[in-house]
This record gives structure tokens, sequence and C-alpha cells, in this order.
């Protein structure tokens, strides 16, 4: 029995998340029939996120068993041409056989993408939130190194949603200008669902003026969704790398240019 790691990048506009549901596409069942294919078995893929539906990957890590002899390196190659044009294989390496995506992941960075001009750009709109409004990107920024720490990020989850504890680390905590074009980038070890929409939700109204820079402290101690910014559309949002605890890849996936 093997254990195959695989690093994958996906644009998820037409698909309903990663995770396999009944009635509708996912990226984890279109990337298990073509896998299935190339090994003549059905497989499991154990992902490192379930993203949502139309939320996009640059580096998103899964893994199956399998007892087919194919050479690891062939893997991304064979799987160029059953794949989907949307879904790419970018590299595949053997793992020991109680490696866990999902449960192995020691960190995630996320980038959510804001178009900042006053007319949209079509060949960006699949990936980006087009806001016309002028944004702040230096108060945006100032309010973002708030986020960085352990806090109870409970004011930060979708209402109506659970968890063990709504605890979480971040690493890292940025916004990124490039023209009309700004990244807000943030490393963690894990995110409530919903969190990276919903502090970025927050960070737009403060590059709008309708949160103060220095409020945000507050908003995360009251602990009150009401208090944060609107949850963002999933489009603007990727998953740019997942870390574990030694390196997999040579590639580590990267962004939307």
């Amino acid at each position: 029995m093997r254990n195959i790691a695989l690093l994958v990048e996906f644009d998820g506009t037409r698909y309903a998340g990663w995770q396999r549901q009944k009635n509708v596409l996912s990226v984890q069942e279109a990337l298990e029939r073509s896998i299935a294919k190339i090994m003549k078995h059905d497989v499991t893929l154990t992902g490192c996120s379930r993203t949502d539906a139309g939320v996009h990957a640059a580096g998103h890590v899964s893994n199956f068993r399998t007892t087919n002899p194919i050479p690891v390196d062939k893997i991304p190659i064979a799987l160029t041409t059953a794949l989907p044009d949307d879904i790419a294989v970018l590299e595949a390496t053997e793992v020991d056989l109680d490696f866990n995506a999902r449960y192995g992941a020691r960190a995630k960075r996320y980038a959510y993408r804001i178009w900042n001009h006053p007319r949209p750009s079509a060949l960006r709109a699949r990936y980006v939130l087009h806001e016309a409004r002028p944004l702040d990107t230096v108060a945006m920024g100032e309010a973002a190194q708030f986020f960085v720490g352990k806090h109870d990020f409970r004011a930060f989850m979708a209402m109506g949603s659970s968890a063990k504890t709504t605890v979480r680390e971040i690493y890292k905590a940025e916004v990124e200008k490039d023209g009309y074009l700004i990244r807000i980038v943030v490393e963690g070890a894990g995110f409530l669902y919903n969190m990276m929409r919903i502090i970025s939700g927050t960070l737009l109204y403060v590059g709008l003026g309708k949160i103060e820079t220095d409020a945000v402290p507050s908003i995360i101690a009251a602990g009150r969704r009401q208090a944060a910014g609107k949850t963002l559309s999933a489009k603007g949002l990727c998953l740019e790398r997942v870390w574990f605890d030694a390196p997999l890849f040579f590639h580590h996936g990267g962004g939307i240019p």
C-alpha cells in the first residue's frame, strides 16, 4: 500500500466547494474520478481544507492510498489529460502511510483579493471582489496587525456554525497593494468557518471608514458577529499555501496573478 500526497491548484467557480456532496459537483469528486481512471481503482481523497463553494486554491494538499505501482513523478503528467481545465495537480509525492493532509496541516495562508477601481475588471472578475469606492489601504494594514496572535475569533465565525473552540492563532496579517489590486494575506494555525472572509470584510469596512482602525481589538474582545464587517463573497478568496511538519513539495503554490 502506498500513500500519495498531491499539491493541487483549482478555480473554484463552478464547484460546490472541496468536499464531496450529493447532487452537486465538488473539487474532491472531480479529482477522485480522474485519479480513479489513472489508478484503475476507486480512491478517497483526504483534503487539508474544506474550501467553500467558489473559493479558489493555488496550493491545496490532499492524499490518497493506492496499490498501483505507477512512479509518483508520472502521476501529475497522467492526470493532466484526465482532469478538467480548472483543476491541476502541480506535484505528487509519496508520504508515510500515517500521513493525513487534514490532521497534519500546521498552518495555512489565505489571500483575499479586491479590485479597487471605479470600473470592474472583466479578466479578473472570477477571482476578485470589485469595490469602486476608494480604500485606505494604510488604515487597513494597521488594523490587520490587531489580528496577529492568539485570540478568540468568535466574532469572525459565521452565525449558526459551531466549533470545539473559537480560539485561533494568527501568525501574519498584511494588506498588500499593487496598482488597483489589493491583497489581504493572512497566515494562521487554523481558521473558523468564514473567518477569512469576515476578517476581509472587516478590513474592507476599515478601508471605507465604516470601522475605526483601533476598533478591531474591541470587536475581537466583544465576540459579537454583528460588530465585525460583512462576509465577503467567496470568489475573492484563495488558499495559497499549507505547511506541514516537513516540506512535501518543491512547488508550494503561489497565487492568482
